[in-house]
């Protein structure tokens, strides 16, 4: 136990000499795991209400998940897009058939995936209109990725700082505000992007009125109706994708994080309108479709089906029934297991966060919430250990 701590220690610092120092790092290495249970190098286990940031669809090491990965592996690793494989194809082939969209980009990263909708969407516009249609409306405390034009795109000053100059023509309506986007819309804007909940922003469910006069005002003035599905998507609010719970029609859709189940792994849905607007020379990835993560996400696709969407939705009504009657939580937000919760004032959840690890729980926070996301698969067995252990520290807070 003392040299595994040792270990850990020496690592750490490491880390701390060699790594750029970008993140706020718990203090806990961690060295395996199965399913919603991980270890550190002490054996001491936590579980895992994080999912790796909501990839790790099925948990660490899914045994079906790490076959098909392990069999691509060892017969092909990668090659360009100058050729076919079939992983890549059968996965678009298989999210076309799911969401009846009609093509598929593949990329690596959520940000990737809405800087790629960023361009088709301006590009559409500039050839129907030609210039000067291309602002895009996004909303006040939205996050949609870390490049130039992703942060760009985020409507949150925190992350309007240092960069400059941004990109621009974006603009930023209030979150469920109708009227305020009304106002915003004129003869020069190509799209409409959102999340239907707000993850990095606090977990925050939109209005689903606001999201339905979105898709009647984009389909009235043709313009292109984003949705950021880089979070919600693949089953982590208990539908496949969270724009069909509204029964609304995107024109794109982004999708990255869990698709995969923990590999790099993003892609971008186009409609009957959009489907064409990137052409040859026009967008590409080295990586994008790689054969090892295409793998990984037809197995993780081909296994979101009722049955786990009825378990998800399960799961979240468990959090609920057990954390309504806690006087330290005011409110729980999001959508299935996407979970926030806003605590009592004076409680901060960096510090419940901090106490979780320490007590064997894996939490996350958005703004001043914690935030939870379990693998979508989750025991119910693991969950209730890990509700245990969180309402212990809100109890003892």
């Amino acid at each position: 136990m003392e040299e595994m701590k040792e270990f850990e220690k020496n690592l750490i610092a490491l880390d701390n000499e060699n790594i750029l120092n970008t993140y706020k790092r718990f203090n806990v290495v961690l060295k395996e795991g199965h399913g919603a249970t991980l270890k550190d190098y002490t054996g001491k286990e936590y579980i895992d209400f994080s999912s790796g940031i909501g990839t790790n669809s099925f948990g660490a090491c899914d045994k079906e998940w790490v076959d098909a990965v392990t069999k691509q592996a060892s017969t092909l690793q990668h090659s360009s897009n100058l050729y076919y494989t079939a992983p890549q194809v059968l996965v678009a082939k298989m999210l076309c058939d799911k969401t009846n969209m009609k093509k598929v980009f593949f990329g690596n990263s959520g940000a990737e995936a809405n800087e790629c909708a960023i361009k088709a969407a301006r590009k559409y516009s500039y050839d129907k209109y030609g210039a000067g249609r291309s602002e895009i409306i996004t909303l006040q405390n939205s996050f949609h990725g870390r490049t130039i034009a992703t942060l760009s795109a985020t409507g949150q000053d925190v992350f309007h700082q240092w960069f400059f100059p941004f990109v621009g023509d974006f603009k930023y309506c209030p979150a469920s505000d109708i009227d305020a986007l009304k106002g915003l819309i004129s003869e020069k804007t190509c799209a409409i992007m959102i999340e239907t909940v707000q993850g990095e922003g606090g977990v925050v469910a939109l209005d689903p009125a606001f999201i339905k006069y979105i898709d009647e005002v984009c389909k009235e003035k043709d313009i292109l109706f984003i949705v950021d599905e880089v979070q919600t998507g693949n089953g982590r609010t208990g539908y496949l994708y969270s724009y069909m719970e509204y029964g609304v029609t995107p024109n794109i859709v982004t999708t990255a994080k869990g698709l995969a189940g923990g590999l790099p792994f993003a892609a971008i849905l186009f409609d009957e309108k959009t489907e064409n607007v990137l052409t040859y020379g026009q967008h590409g990835t080295t990586f994008g479709g790689n054969p090892v993560c295409a793998a990984a996400a037809l197995s993780i696709l081909s296994r979101i089906n009722d049955k786990l969407l009825k378990h998800v939705k399960e799961c979240r009504k468990i959090i609920e029934d057990r954390l309504s009657d806690i006087k330290e939580v005011k409110s729980i937000s999001g959508k299935g297991l996407m979970v926030g919760i806003e605590l009592e004032d004076g409680l901060k959840a960096v510090d419940i966060a901090a106490k979780c690890m320490e007590n064997g729980l894996i939490p996350l926070t958005a703004k001043t919430k914690i935030r939870l996301l379990p693998p979508l698969n989750i025991t119910f067995e693991e969950l209730n250990k890990g509700l245990d252990i969180l309402i212990q520290v809100l109890k003892e807070a």
